[in-house]
């Protein structure tokens, strides 16, 4: 991949950046024998794919993996010796595996500290510039999104009955939540414990980081940055993947 010319003057800087990238999923919904961040794509897995998309970006130096303890799949692959990849293990939930990542990070080499989904290998590193960029000129964290585009409904359901609608719901201000999501390495990590602790419900870090009450900035992604989470979605990460490569 030819990477980027960086031209802003936030990022010459040159700061360097490190991404958690928790990896420690089944992928229950993609009905495959394996994790789907092992699936292939051009003969090669997502993770790989997602990991190589990362470190080819002029201003990432590491990749931290949050894997599962048991998993059997990741020493057979090329990243297994990549010097520029550090292990840590994952954990039940999601934010258990970041956490897990953030603890094995060195906040006085790395104060700011993004988060990736492991299946998430379109992301493009123009929008990683923007991200980067518009966090540091404002000092606050934020996150990779794209607007709603589409009539939202409310759904409800009684037991042994169909879906109906309930209501029509504004979009105006409604974002699709994509990754990297970007913070501060102390914040983030103890918006997550303190989250935690308090059994809160997190799903990505910019809800811990609403717990907590920071702000976080939204940045407009491409709809390109999608997550694989059903089958169909392999053929389309591969679409996107073959389209950049050939832009």
């Amino acid at each position: 991949m030819i990477k980027p010319k960086v031209t802003n003057c936030f990022i010459e800087q040159a700061q360097k950046f490190i991404v958690i990238v928790p990896a420690a999923g089944v992928g229950k919904r993609m009905r495959a024998n394996c994790p789907k961040q092992y699936l292939l794509i051009n003969n090669e897995t997502v993770l790989n794919h997602t990991v190589k998309r990362l470190l080819s970006h002029p201003l990432i130096t590491q990749v931290i993996l949050a894997l599962g303890e048991h998993d059997q799949y990741f020493s057979e692959s090329n990243l297994a010796h990549h010097k520029d990849i550090i292990r840590v293990k994952g954990g039940a939930e999601r934010v258990d595996s970041v956490l897990s990542g953030l603890q094995a990070v060195n906040t006085q080499e790395y104060p700011w500290v993004l988060v990736h989904d492991a299946a998430r290998p379109c992301v493009t590193h123009q929008d990683i510039d923007k991200l980067i960029s518009q966090c540091q000129q404002n000092d606050c964290g934020g996150i990779l999104a794209t607007p709603v585009r589409d009539t939202m409904k409310r759904g409800i359901a009684k037991q042994g009955e169909r879906n109906t609608i309930k209501n029509t719901v504004d979009r105006e201000q409604l974002w699709h939540a994509l990754t990297p999501q970007l913070y501060k390495t102390q914040e983030l990590t103890s918006a997550i414990e303190v989250a935690l602790k308090q059994g809160l419900p997190i799903t990505d870090e910019a809800s811990a980081m609403e717990h907590a009450n920071h702000n976080s900035l939204l940045v407009s992604a491409s709809s390109e940055n999608i997550k694989i989470t059903h089958p169909n979605d392999l053929a389309l990460a591969e679409f996107y993947l073959n389209k950049q490569r050939n832009s």
